[in-house]
Order: structure tokens, then C-alpha cells, then sequence
């Protein structure tokens, strides 16, 4: 057989898996969100919006049109692999029935050999989070029209009968005019009573299933309990003390501590918090999710009469005037190309190498096997199998950036690559030949990393002290995840 026919037949057999069959009662509805057939030659990739562990969104402008998407592309092999398929099919068919000004939309969807695309509405204002990490923390009239959009988001959502199972800032983004939309429906969840058509048996699968970030997950999805709205209603209450705090209630140094401290409800409250404040937030993390305000008796409509939200006008939230957005700081190489080349045969045109991390896009995670969510900073080229000849058999990717070692007499570009077994890398990109590995240990006073500002900082091994910039200004992030590793 041709490579040529290896790979359409290989199309055709994904296909005939990710074929979504309606129940009968609704047969006759059409997709809103048509699939079309582009290839991705049809679209001007720009930078990165985020990496999971099956897929990527990248800002993408159609050539033709002009108009500007967040393409979500997705790896058909690691999907088949990992058993992804039910998770994309939902994800696919819950979007394109959803219809609310606070949620995402899916205009179409496209497919080739190795991947699957979904072109997803663009927010050009960026994550919530991005704006709670620029301003340090929020004010609270900040954090009370922001809580006001993701509440209407969630009403409508729960009143569909669906839970989204990953509420977060990063999951929250920004509209050019600064309103909330919610992103990211890899985890959803339908309840048997769900007024949105799913694939059959969605609404039994996987019950208790734990997905979502460490950090905002309620204590009876550890406890291994069904979800239930109440879920999301817990994820807005750490959102809201982020906001307000400019971290989540529940931080500390590694995921199973975190865990302690969501189970045993360890939460204290910066003295700043007003009392409106700390009462809403006290009322949003009950341990018993059926008291949740939100999910207890009077539903929504107590929530929205928390004294919290006084002055909101609820029935013309998007008519109201959103807060003062805070802008990234320009740097040199800040710019829709940046510094990672795009290569398209990591999409139709040759097999997708992918590392394999979880980040509750559309699949299972646990605290074993969940890295600090530090794959969304990745780099594009961490999905280029030109970096994979650097790695074992098995080994994934953490983190990767091209960052410049600083030296007494000269600068040099290196790809440093952070690794799960753990291990750090660098590599020479001119040559494509490694430079060395930095020694690794976990022991802090062996290996340490210093953060000078936030683009600049020191790698301290047992034999020398190494010095890095970041023109991305993530040199905490590279600080999360080598000490998130060391305490793993």
C-alpha cells in the first residue's frame, strides 16, 4: 500500500470513530457549526493560545476572508491512543449547541490525515488570569463584574444540564471589549437530564472521573463522588479569592498538598478581604456541595442577592462597562510570529510526536500523573519531532522555551528543555546538537533557580551557576516548574 493510501485510509477509519450518532428524537438538527473542508495551507498561523496534552490553539486568520480565529488542533493519533475519542466527540457536538454571549463558539471544523481542527471564536483580550498576574490582584468592583459574567455563564450552563468541571482564570478569557467568555469544554460534563443532545451513554461515562486543575477541584471529586453543579460552583469561589488575592486558597508546594488542604478546608483570608467578600467565598467553598450558594435552596437567585453583588443590573450584565484592562509589557520579539518557527508538518503533513501530559483537555488527570500545568506555556516546538531525538523513550516535555544564556563575553541562543523524567536540557538550535544537560537534583541546595526579574533568571547546579534571559518574561514560570518537579 502507497503512504499515500496508508494515510487515507487512516483518515476514513478516524472518521467513522469520531462519527457522532443523534439520538433519534433530534435527528433532524443540523450542525450549526458546519464541517468544512480547508486544509490547514487555507490559514495564516499566528502565536500560540495555549498547549494540552492532545492539542494546541493558535490564532489563525483564514487567507481568503481575513478572518481571525483560535485554532484548536488536535493530535488523531495520541486521541485513538489514549481513548480521547468520546471526550473530542462530546466537546464537538456541547459547542455547537450552545448559545450564550458568555461562552465560546465554534464556527466550524475541519479534519486532514493526523489532525482534527476546530476553529474556535477568538478573544483578543487574553486569560482572566493573565489579568489577575499583571495587576498583582484585583480590586473588588474588578472581581465582582467579572464573578457576575462567569455566574450568568454557569446559570445557563447548569440550566442546560451541563457542569464544566474546570472553572478557572486561565479558562476565562477576555473579548476585545473586555467581557468574559468561557473556553475549554474538554471536560464537560452532561447530566442525565440534560436538555443538549450528547452521544449516547455521555451522561453515564466516567462519573466520577477526576479531571480539572489540582488547585480548584471540590473535595468530593477527591473523595471520588458524581459530579454535580455544585463542582463549579466551588471552582468560582477559588476564582473569586484569586482575583481578590492574587492566588488560589488552596496553593502549596505540590498537588498532594494541595489535596490535604482542599479536604481538610484550610482556608484563611487575607485581612484586606471585605466581609461581603469573605461571606460570599466562605458560602461558595462548603464542603457539602448541595449548600453551595448557587446549588442550595433559592438557587441562582440567592447567589445573585449576595450582598457582594450589590449593584449589579443582572439582566444587562454585557451592556455594562467592564474594568480597565492591563496590557502586556512589549518586548523586542513580541510580535504574532515569535520566536517559534511554525513548521506544518507537526499538522497534515507527517505523524505528531506529542508529550504526554493532562490538563484537563477533555481528559482524565490525578495527582500522579499531573505536572504543574506548565504545558500551556510550552513552546510550538514542542510538538516538532525535531526536538524528540533529545529525549528517551517515553519522555515528555514540560516546558521549552529559546531563551539566551548570558556569559561573561557573549550571549548565546539556546533551547532549554525541561522534561518529566525530570531532566533539563540544553541545546545549541544552529547546530541541533545539545550542549549538556544541566545535573539534576531535588535537593534544593544541589539545584535551585534564582528569579532576578521576569525575564531574567539563574540556574545554581552543584558544578556552576548558569545564567538566562526570557524575551517572554516567564522566568517565574521556569521557577514553577523546576521547584513543582522537585517537589513532585
Amino acid at each position: 500500500m502507497a503512504i499515500g493510501e496508508g494515510g487515507a485510509e487512516m483518515e476514513k477509519d478516524f472518521e467513522a470513530k469520531l462519527r457522532i450518532q443523534r439520538p433519534e428524537r433530534s435527528a433532524s438538527i443540523a450542525f450549526r457549526a458546519p464541517q468544512e473542508q480547508f486544509t490547514i495551507e487555507d490559514f495564516e498561523l499566528g502565536r500560540i493560545y495555549g498547549v494540552g496534552s492532545y492539542s494546541k490553539v493558535v490564532k489563525a486568520k483564514k487567507k481568503d476572508t481575513g478572518n481571525v480565529y483560535a485554532l484548536k488542533i488536535m493530535d488523531k493519533k495520541f486521541i485513538t491512543k489514549e481513548n480521547k475519542i468520546s471526550y473530542v466527540k462530546l466537546e464537538r457536538i456541547v459547542l455547537d449547541q450552545l448559545d450564550h454571549p458568555g461562552i465560546i463558539r465554534l464556527h466550524f471544523t475541519f479534519q486532514d490525515t493526523y489532525s482534527l481542527y476546530m476553529a474556535l471564536e477568538s478573544c483578543d483580550g487574553g486569560e482572566l488570569f493573565d489579568q489577575i498576574t499583571r495587576k498583582g490582584r484585583l480590586s473588588e468592583e474588578e472581581a465582582r463584574f467579572y464573578a457576575a459574567e462567569v455566574i450568568d455563564v454557569l446559570e445557563y450552563l447548569h440550566g442546560v444540564g451541563l457542569i464544566h468541571r474546570d472553572v478557572k482564570p486561565e479558562n476565562l478569557l477576555l473579548t476585545a471589549d473586555g467581557h468574559i467568555k468561557l473556553a475549554d469544554f474538554g471536560s464537560v460534563k452532561p447530566t442525565k437530564d440534560s436538555r443538549i443532545t450528547v452521544p449516547p451513554n455521555a451522561a453515564n461515562e466516567k462519573a466520577c472521573s477526576f479531571v480539572g486543575t489540582a488547585a480548584y477541584v471540590p473535595p468530593e471529586v477527591l473523595n471520588s463522588s458524581p459530579a454535580t453543579f455544585g463542582n463549579d460552583l466551588w471552582a468560582l469561589g477559588c476564582t473569586i479569592y484569586q482575583m481578590l488575592s492574587g492566588s488560589s486558597p488552596f496553593k502549596d508546594a505540590s498537588e498532594w498538598l494541595i489535596f490535604q488542604r482542599i479536604i481538610a478546608r484550610d482556608l484563611k483570608f487575607p485581612e484586606y478581604f471585605s466581609h461581603e467578600a469573605r461571606d460570599l467565598i466562605d458560602n461558595l467553598l462548603d464542603t457539602d456541595p448541595s449548600r453551595r450558594l448557587g446549588a442550595g435552596p433559592g438557587g441562582y437567585a440567592a447567589l445573585k442577592v449576595h450582598p457582594f453583588f450589590k449593584g449589579i443590573d443582572w439582566k444587562n450584565l454585557r451592556a455594562m462597562s467592564p474594568p480597565k484592562p492591563a496590557f502586556e509589557s512589549k518586548t523586542s520579539c513580541e510580535d504574532d510570529n515569535d520566536d517559534s518557527t511554525w513548521n506544518l508538518t507537526h499538522t497534515g503533513g507527517a505523524p505528531l510526536q506529542q508529550p504526554s501530559l493532562s490538563d484537563g483537555n477533555g481528559g482524565a488527570t490525578s495527582s500522579s500523573d499531573a505536572q504543574p500545568r506548565m504545558s500551556r506555556l510550552a513552546s510550538i516546538d514542542s510538538f516538532d519531532s525535531k526536538w524528540q531525538e533529545f529525549l528517551d523513550p517515553g519522555e515528555a516535555i514540560i516546558m521549552i522555551s529559546k531563551l539566551k544564556k548570558i556569559q561573561k563575553l557573549t550571549n548565546k541562543k539556546v533551547q532549554l528543555i525541561l522534561t518529566d523524567k525530570p531532566k533539563l536540557i540544553c541545546v545549541d538550535p544552529s547546530k541541533m546538537a545539545t550542549k549538556g544537560n544541566i545535573m539534576w537534583s531535588d535537593d534544593p541546595s544541589n539545584l535551585s533557580i534564582q528569579v532576578t526579574s521576569s525575564s531574567h533568571f539563574k540556574i545554581s547546579s552543584a558544578k556552576k551557576v548558569m545564567s538566562f534571559e526570557d524575551e517572554k518574561q516567564r522566568a517565574w514560570h521556569w521557577k514553577k516548574a523546576i521547584e513543582g518537579l522537585q517537589h513532585h
